[in-house]
């Protein structure tokens, strides 16, 4: 497995090309792990290279639309807010992190993302939020359904958000496409990526949002970018114990008139090593996703859904 590299440490972090994103995630491979070298020399092990469906002409993206087992369609909360100690961006810098691991590993096309969406339990303090869900979910299905109408034979929702809120509208269009248009579909959520692994390290005793381990990742991914002066604990309720979906929400303002912080955990506790194993966690996860998801069948290229027709 490609190990996580504080790309910062290395120059590599910031105004970087993808293409120099995509050499340096090869170099590091080749230098960590010499067997995948040995394997791709002889043929026995080697994944085409992805593409970003943006750095395409449009000829060759209807070659690769219709010819490549994956395209992910990422949405990301491209502002929203995670304490005063990290960046608005945090869910969209592991969104861009989780698809280049992709590119740089499989045969996919990631479409450009989406950066506007349905978060209610942020809505009191500024972000870039579609406040009405049907919107955000009709957005997503038309969205898909564009790529769909090109040639994807099955489509990928990335979700840096969690099952139970921006996974909820991003599902139903889901739904729709594979019902309307019979073409395969996965929505992938954070939640489905950071799994009960982390426990193995995680010291708080719960958290959920800026806390002990999403500030470890952006420790790794984006350390200029967070202030941990600034970092402070903020339990909240600890989690219901029965069955049921509860939707939560982080106040700006708490019902003793002080400030809300934007909290949910112990960012205090976070440390760059344990935002490289979640992120090792993640990445195993979300390949082996696409790996599952990639032997789906599909309804070739002439679904009710497709208008691109071959010549």
């Amino acid at each position: 497995m490609t190990p996580i590299v504080n790309e910062a440490a290395l120059g590599l972090h910031g105004q970087r090309s993808r293409e120099e994103t995509r050499l340096n995630r090869r170099i590091l491979k080749t230098l960590s792990t010499p067997i995948a070298l040995l394997l791709t020399l002889t043929g026995i092990a080697a994944h085409a290279e992805g593409v970003y469906l943006g750095d395409l002409t449009w000829p060759q993206a209807r070659e690769r639309l219709t010819s490549a087992p994956l395209v992910i369609l990422p949405f990301a909360g491209g502002a929203k807010e995670h304490g005063r100690h990290l960046p608005m961006n945090a869910d969209h810098v592991v969104l861009d992190h989780l698809v280049s691991v992709a590119v740089a590993e499989r045969d996919v096309v990631a479409a450009p993302p989406v950066l506007y969406g349905w978060f209610p339990a942020f809505r009191e303090f500024p972000s870039t939020e579609i406040e009405d869900p049907a919107v955000f979910q009709q957005y997503m299905y038309l969205a898909a359904k564009s790529l769909v109408a090109s040639g994807a034979q099955r489509v990928v929702f990335l979700n840096t958000g969690i099952r139970q809120a921006t996974g909820l509208p991003i599902s139903v269009a889901a739904r729709e496409i594979r019902a309307g248009c019979g073409v395969p579909t996965l929505v992938v959520s954070w939640d489905d990526l950071e799994t009960s692994e982390v426990e193995r390290f995680q010291e708080q005793p719960w958290g959920g949002h800026a806390d002990e381990i999403e500030t470890s990742v952006n420790l790794v991914l984006q350390p200029d970018k967070v202030d941990m002066s600034k970092a402070a604990p903020e339990m909240g309720a600890p989690p219901k114990t029965y069955p049921g979906y509860r939707p939560g929400k982080l106040p700006a303002r708490q019902a003793s008139g002080e400030p809300g912080s934007g909290i949910r955990g112990n960012p205090t506790l976070a440390t760059p090593e344990k935002g490289r194993k979640t992120l090792e966690i993640m990445e195993r996860n979300w390949l082996a996703a696409l790996d599952g998801f990639a032997k789906e069948p599909t309804p070739g290229s002439d679904g009710p859904c497709a208008v691109i027709k071959d010549e």
